[in-house]
């Protein structure tokens, strides 16, 4: 089993910054994926960005030049920087795991609005 907890989220407004952190507990040996997704209002969940026990980084095409993700694999923590927020960028932003399943957080929501 493996539990994650999400930080981070909030009301910002358009132009700001937001991290979002997730910290992983529980039984495993080591985590080969952890990412993020979000999920707006009436939209299916999307992947936002994955970065594997390695370093191999995957991003969604449209936020690679606004978002960065980073781990600490001893700490078993991803964090999330997301810089230059949009409007569009509102959601609530799911952590998620792999470790022979897949493991989600119960989300934090990111308001983005003046």
């Amino acid at each position: 089993q493996v539990q994650l907890v999400e930080s981070g989220g909030g009301l910002v407004q358009p132009g700001g910054s937001l991290r979002l952190s997730c910290v992983a507990s529980g039984s495993f040996s080591s985590l080969h994926v952890m990412g993020w997704y979000r999920q707006a209002p009436g939209n299916q969940r999307e992947l936002v960005a994955s970065i594997t026990s390695g370093g191999v980084i995957n991003y969604a095409d449209s936020l690679k030049n606004r978002f960065t993700i980073s781990r600490d694999n001893a700490q078993n923590t991803v964090d999330l920087q997301m810089n230059s927020l949009k409007p569009e960028d509102t959601a609530v932003y799911y952590c998620y795991a792999h470790f022979r399943m897949t493991y989600w957080g119960q989300g934090t929501q990111v308001t983005v609005s003046s």
